[in-house]
């Protein structure tokens, strides 16, 4: 016990010229309560209110607002290939919904990719509509029209199962195996 006091002691006598022994000044008190009662300029939270409401708004319209859904533009086509053309739509568009929620930036290239692809497809689309207004509703055509549908479809869900791989490899990661 007596050993370790003196190692205290020789702590102590070795730091004796380096501790920091200043006082404050003795009017310490009242510099310090005179910043603490000096009034703050308010700050206008609308301001910061309005920037947020503009991110909000930015992100929500980015978000729901897809300039790339198809509109239902077959009016000369029959009531049965607008319904399937629809059909076929709804699913497209909600596979895409659900790949833009799954935008991450281990995702991005991917999704980028395969929006890009998307954009083809849909040049591809319009090619297929025009033969469909030109030439009117042949097997071949309305053969044509859906199977570019379900390739598309076909995409997508593989787009959304590469997607789901990647986050299901991302958990295992941190996983220890046996």
């Amino acid at each position: 016990m007596k050993n370790e006091e003196d190692k205290i002691n020789e702590l102590f006598d070795k730091f004796m010229d380096k501790w920091d022994i200043q006082e404050l000044n003795e009017n310490h008190d009242d510099v310090f309560l005179e910043k603490l009662n000096q009034k703050k300029p308010k700050q206008k939270p609308w301001f910061f209110i309005g920037i947020a409401a503009i991110v909000l708004l930015s992100f929500g319209m980015f978000l729901f607002f897809d300039k790339d859904i198809k509109t239902n533009n077959l009016q000369f086509a029959s009531s049965e290939t607008r319904e399937t053309d629809s059909v076929f739509n709804a699913i497209i568009n909600q596979q895409l919904i659900q790949i833009k929620e799954n935008c991450t930036p281990e995702n991005k290239i991917i999704i980028g990719d395969a929006l890009h692809q998307m954009k083809i497809f849909d040049a591809d689309y319009e090619i297929i509509k025009k033969e469909l207004e030109v030439n009117g509703e042949s097997k071949q055509i309305i053969f044509a029209m859906i199977s570019h549908l379900q390739t598309q479809i076909n995409f997508l869900e593989q787009v959304l199962e590469k997607l789901e791989n990647n986050k299901n490899l991302k958990n295992l990661e941190n996983e220890k195996t046996i």
